[in-house]
């Protein structure tokens, strides 16, 4: 799972400088996955070891950070639309796609994650 997180560090990373990016660089707030990127590359970096303990306290600090990005990308998403739809305003959609993106992904990546570590107890439990 180490280098899964390290594939999902580059997506979150490319996802964080595309919309950077793509917004004309004015909106810094885009590059909030990127630094969630980050800490899942630095993390899953870290649990690349033989030492079973290190690796399983890194993967379980990833799997925190990504549960946290989550929650605060879909909650966000949430309530842009609905700020802006009870403004009678027009949503803006850009951010809410990019919003939207980090958290299908980090919701993709806890499952994977949770579905390891499930998968790791049953095999020791033998």
């Amino acid at each position: 799972m180490a280098k899964v997180s390290l594939v999902f560090a580059v997506l979150l990373a490319i996802l964080g400088l595309g919309f950077y990016l793509g917004t004309g660089s004015q909106h810094p707030t885009a590059l909030i996955p990127l630094w969630f990127g980050l800490a899942l590359g630095v993390f899953g970096f870290l649990a690349i070891s033989p030492n079973e303990g290190r690796r399983k306290l890194f993967m379980h600090i990833n799997v925190t950070v990504g549960l946290i990005g989550f929650l605060g990308a879909a909650v966000q998403a949430i309530r842009e639309y609905g700020n802006a739809r009870s403004l009678g305003a027009t949503p803006n959609y850009v951010a809410i796609e990019a919003q939207s993106a980090m958290a299908l992904l980090l919701l993709i990546y806890v499952l994977m994650c949770v579905r390891s570590f499930i998968e790791a107890r049953r095999t020791r439990a033998e």
